[in-house]
């Protein structure tokens, strides 16, 4: 269960309640306030507050780029604008918080984006909860023999049987040990802060994170990408949906400039021009590395037959 009955409980008291605002609210966002998105097998995110909405990002471009902006005739244009150019301070005049329930290797991945206020569940004063992040079998693939940091072929039959018992078997006598560690009976059992670093990697933890719409979409642009590690690509998915129900203009021009864009180096954008005039481009003629021919291929979605 993702949720705890106390969790759900709160949440219920929240939704339950209404309050009047002269700040600019937005439906789709309040129909997502406080509720939580089941993602994992033990995981979630719940958007806890938000500040702005398309029009303030369009407010705070006419404020710093003033008559420039007077030829585009509506919001929806500025902010395809603003995408497209790369202006990014608008963006940073809206702000999410949201409460992530997650693995501890998908969080160490997650803090490396730097740009956002972050309150994680402190395993020194409390006891993290029996829950482990256990991977469903089509998710269990062998390493990657072209991407050091990638997954390959799936794993099946006896082998696949025999990593989800070492991960369920391990993941049980950790926690057994942990329980062990801190409540010895008629005895002072070893501080919560020694005793968690005996967890492994795929318990869950929380915290609230805080952060602007700029650098959120950074964020979603690395982790929804198809190549994102897939237990951090589930979260950005989620949070998307999200995202795209509170700033709808921002959001679209995000999935068309980003997430369904690319951007190409010199050479390759060359080796565009070349073709475009008929010349037959390879690998080998075209300046790049058989690593920066493979993405390029990837991206334009072709190969020479």
């Amino acid at each position: 269960m993702s949720l705890t009955p106390e969790q759900q409980s709160e949440i219920d008291t929240l939704r339950s309640q209404s309050h009047q605002t002269l700040r600019a609210t937005v439906p789709g966002m309040e129909a997502h306030l406080y509720k939580a998105y089941d993602v994992l097998d033990h995981g979630f995110i719940r958007v806890i507050d938000y500040m702005g909405d398309d029009s303030a990002i369009c407010q705070a471009a006419r404020v710093s780029y003033g008559k420039g902006t007077k030829s585009v005739q509506n919001d929806e244009g500025l902010i395809r604008y603003l995408m497209r150019h790369w202006h990014s301070t608008p963006f940073e005049m809206c702000e999410i918080k949201l409460h992530v329930k997650l693995p501890v290797f998908v969080a160490r991945q997650w803090i490396r984006h730097r740009t956002a206020n972050v309150n994680e569940y402190s395993a020194r004063y409390s006891i993290l909860d029996r829950e482990f992040y256990i991977p469903q079998p089509d998710q269990l693939n062998a390493q990657s023999t072209v991407n050091n940091q990638g997954r390959g072929t799936l794993l099946e039959g006896a082998e696949a049987e025999r990593v989800l018992e070492i991960l369920k078997a391990d993941s049980t006598r950790a926690y057994d040990h942990y329980e062990q560690m801190i409540s010895q009976e008629g005895q002072d059992g070893l501080a919560r802060e020694l005793a968690r670093m005996n967890l492994p990697a795929n318990v869950y933890t929380q915290w609230y994170w805080k952060v602007d719409l700029h650098n959120l979409f950074h964020f979603l642009r690395l982790r929804a990408d198809s190549h994102a590690q897939y237990e951090i690509r589930v979260y950005a998915d989620a949070i998307c949906k999200v995202v795209a129900d509170w700033v709808p203009a921002a959001y679209g021009a995000f999935e068309d400039y980003r997430l369904g864009g690319a951007t190409l180096s010199g050479k390759a954008l060359d080796c565009v021009r070349r073709m475009l005039k008929g010349e037959e481009v390879t690998q080998e003629n075209s300046g790049m590395s058989k690593g920066e021919w493979r993405e390029f291929e990837g991206v334009l979605r072709w190969k020479k037959c």
